[in-house]
């Protein structure tokens, strides 16, 4: 498999230019092997050096300096989002049993055990980190949660089939609706729905992220795009090209990129964020299942959570992680001499 960047000519608007500087190559540095289970998203402490994923009955917990394991902490069923919320305390939604759990970082104690909706999948925080927003997939709304005081400040009705979400500076959150094919829009201040924005050609949004810089929202769509929607007019500008199988979007603002990890087609595709187009410019072969992932802030690595995938033993049926192969890909920027 090759694990170094494939530069392509990333044409301008008027198909006229070639970009007029390309990233640094990015290729696979490092394998940090796990425990089998599932996985879902992962999230970098930059400051605690500490990589956190949500697996299917725990979070597993990575030293981002040395690149091993340290554990597995907490019990949970079916994690999907395990975000550090204060120096002590972890927050991890559990699918299986609709409820948010607070736990101590150090040894995953639960502190405590907040019911929510049906399928609670992705979490983020609030600016200022006093809130947590949670999906609530299956029931359709988002559960308020106050970070301090570990309980449900409100519940608000949006629509069945939410993925991940982004939230601008001034309270606005964006969140895919997988079933629905657009981005549904909440006041986070009054709690009152917008009018959803449409992303035709766009099956199945699941990543989101935005880039504050040029308030454009990049959702990944299953079907091989990302769509690229203005925040500010509220409109779908264009379809990128991109692999198939993507649950994630990861932005490093300094260099001015974006990251897909498409884990149907096994790669992790790159975008620049440079300019008034955004335009794909790279792709680094990655492994297949490799969907979801964390990009560190401090540094730019980026981690992919994976297994080897292999068909089922009666041959047919989707492919499963094979036992004992879970790692987690790091994929660093090449220093270049000069």
């Amino acid at each position: 498999m090759k694990h170094a960047l494939l530069l392509l000519a990333a044409l301008a608007g008027s198909g006229s230019a070639l970009a007029a500087a390309s990233p640094p190559p990015y290729r696979i540095t490092d394998k940090i092997a796990g425990p089998d289970g599932g996985w879902d998203y992962a999230r970098v402490d930059s400051q605690a050096h500490r990589l956190y994923v949500a697996r299917a009955r725990e979070v597993t917990v990575i030293d981002t300096r040395t690149r091993k394991m340290i554990g597995s902490v907490g019990v949970i069923a079916h994690g999907h989002s395990a975000v550090p919320v204060s120096d002590d305390r972890l927050l991890v939604t559990s699918g299986d049993d609709a409820s948010v759990r607070f736990l101590q970082r150090a040894d995953g104690k639960q502190l405590a055990r907040l019911p929510v909706g049906l399928k609670p999948d992705a979490a983020i925080l609030s600016h200022d980190g006093k809130r947590a927003f949670i999906m609530n997939a299956t029931s359709g709304t988002i559960s308020v949660v106050d970070i301090q005081g570990m309980k449900i400040e409100r519940t608000i009705k949006a629509k069945p089939g939410l993925e991940y979400a982004a939230l601008d500076r001034a309270g606005t959150m964006f969140v895919n609706d997988e079933d629905l094919s657009e981005i549904e829009l909440l006041d986070t201040i009054t709690g009152k729905l917008g009018q959803p924005i449409p992303l035709p050609g766009c099956e199945s949004p699941s990543g989101l992220a935005l880039d504050g810089k040029s308030a454009r929202l990049i959702a990944a769509c299953a079907n091989g795009k990302a769509a690229i929607v203005d925040a500010r007019s509220r409109r779908l500008v264009k379809l990128v090209d991109i692999g198939r199988g993507p649950d994630a979007v990861l932005i490093d603002e300094p260099h001015r990129l974006a990251f897909i990890p498409c884990g149907k087609d096994g790669v992790l595709d790159i975008l620049s964020l440079d300019g008034p187009d955004v335009r794909r410019i790279g792709r680094v072969e990655t492994e297949i299942g490799a969907r979801t992932g964390a990009i560190d802030p401090a540094t730019g690595t980026i981690y992919l959570p994976v297994a080897s995938m292999v068909s089922p033993p009666s041959g047919s049926g989707p492919l499963q992680p094979m036992p004992g192969s879970f790692h987690v890909l790091v994929i660093s920027r090449r220093h270049i001499a000069g």
